[in-house]
């Protein structure tokens, strides 16, 4: 099975940009829907963005909408996620996760979870 491992984190102030990226390896990633989700501290895991095997759906959280894209390149084994117009309440860790074809965008269920990045936004 696929496995995950995120990376491009980092410190940056508000309306900053980052670009995360997951690469994948151990797996075929064209036979699954990745997704991206963040927690902060003391607050319950958020929902981000999620796409489709061939990239031709995609999903965004209401509160990144308009300001964050998700795309991936199969080929490169990797899926981003292009944040721009940072705000301090993006400030989390993110974690890339993979679920099956056929499974909801939101809600999942996703079943593989990299160990995550943190991203942090100053004011």
């Amino acid at each position: 099975q696929v496995q995950l491992l995120e990376s491009g984190g980092g410190l940056v102030q508000a309306g900053g940009s980052l670009r995360l990226i997951c690469f994948t390896y151990g797996g075929f990633l064209p036979t699954y829907t990745m997704g991206w989700f963040r927690q902060a501290p003391g607050k319950e895991r958020e929902f981000v963005a999620a796409i489709r095997q061939t990239g031709d759906a995609t999903y965004l959280g209401d509160s990144v909408k308009g300001r964050f894209t998700i795309s991936r390149d199969n080929a490169k084994r990797s899926v981003y996620l292009q944040m721009n117009s940072l705000k301090p309440e993006d400030t989390a860790i993110y974690y890339c996760a993979a679920g099956p074809m056929t499974i909801d965008l939101q809600l999942g269920p996703y079943n593989l979870w990299g160990q995550g990045t943190q991203v942090t936004v100053s004011s």
